[in-house]
């Protein structure tokens, strides 16, 4: 029996606030993360038929505590160049409530690599192969509408979708790690969001 869980949905200035970690937080449940090459590849369409594959264990682990399982992130857009990494967002009751999936997923192979009270108290995990990166939210978290609101937009958007590539595209050669990386490319994420934002009257 799946319980009902109490949702509320986030104010405007919830979604378009770009909200940081604490900088003195130390997300890394294993130690931060080594550097390495990231490599953008052309679009693949069988993308979405392993996100489908991957939605559907996950769901059957977890069962009623899956509350919404998204494709999320580059591979989630036909069409854009990607690192071949698959980003998806889980929803469940209380992120905090790690017994309540991490061990599941666990047994799936997904190893708990993140743990970030100060930012919606994310969770992410990661599957090597194939290579997965799990975000894990509270019900109707910000963060979690704005990678659906960029992911749709950049779907229906062809001028920023080619934009947010070649931002990809020019933040590989600094080297570094994968955090390095998504910061390069931030200055143009928030560009696109700061459009979308006020394309949807929220600005």
């Amino acid at each position: 029996m799946r319980l009902a869980i109490l949702r509320r949905v986030p104010a405007f200035d919830e979604i378009t606030r770009h909200h940081d970690p604490d900088p003195d937080e130390d997300p890394w449940v294993l130690g931060p993360p080594a550097p390495e090459n990231v490599v953008i590849t052309p679009y693949d369409p069988e993308w979405p038929l392993r996100y489908q594959a991957l939605a559907t264990d996950i769901r059957a682990a977890l069962g009623a505590a899956a509350l919404d399982v998204e494709h999320v992130g580059s591979t989630s857009v036909e069409g854009l160049a990607a690192k071949d990494v698959i980003d998806i967002d889980l929803t469940v009751a209380d992120s905090r409530d790690e017994d309540a999936y991490v061990p599941a997923l666990e047994r799936l192979g997904y190893v708990l690599v993140i743990r970030e009270p100060s930012f919606h108290e994310h969770r992410a995990l990661r599957l090597g192969v194939p290579r997965v990166n799990l975000h894990v939210f509270g019900p109707d978290c910000p963060e979690a509408i704005r990678h659906r609101m960029f992911r749709d937009w950049l779907r229906t958007h062809p001028e920023d979708r080619a934009l947010y590539e070649d931002a990809k595209r020019s933040a590989i050669p600094g080297g570094g790690t994968v955090v390095d990386y998504n910061q390069r490319k931030e200055d143009v994420i928030r560009e696109i969001y700061d459009r979308l934002f006020r394309a949807a009257g929220m600005l």
